[in-house]
């Protein structure tokens, strides 16, 4: 982030970013005062362009179809990775970065780059 690239987030990250910050309270892992304090400072870097809010493009749900269909028999994808996946080819994304195996095979697979 100290090299200030552009990284675009739909909603659907956001939401996902929710979910996976509020289920880290549930593991009792963090409070939900960290919880909301996390997410106040996400809300507010996003509103600083930290990160670039775009919208999700209306391609991703035959993208994802297709992926499933090429994919999902090989590498056992589910819809949310085939949707994520589709998001950054349709976005024309220059990385992919993620924490879940089944999504970073599935990138790898169409080409995009995974590299920290």
């Amino acid at each position: 982030m100290a090299q200030k690239p552009i990284v675009g987030l739909t909603q659907f990250n956001r939401a996902e970013f929710a979910h996976a910050l509020y289920y880290q309270v549930f593991r009792s892992r963090i409070s939900v005062a960290e919880a909301n304090r996390l997410w106040l400072t996400f809300d507010r870097d996003c509103a600083h362009g930290i990160w670039n809010i775009v919208d999700l493009p209306g391609t991703i749900w035959d993208a994802g179809i297709r992926l499933a269909r090429q994919y999902g028999p090989t590498l056992g994808v589910g819809t949310l990775d085939s949707l994520h996946v589709a998001c950054a080819i349709e976005l024309k994304a220059d990385k992919f970065w993620t924490f879940d195996e089944r999504q970073q095979k599935l990138a790898e697979a169409v080409g995009l780059d995974v590299t920290p």
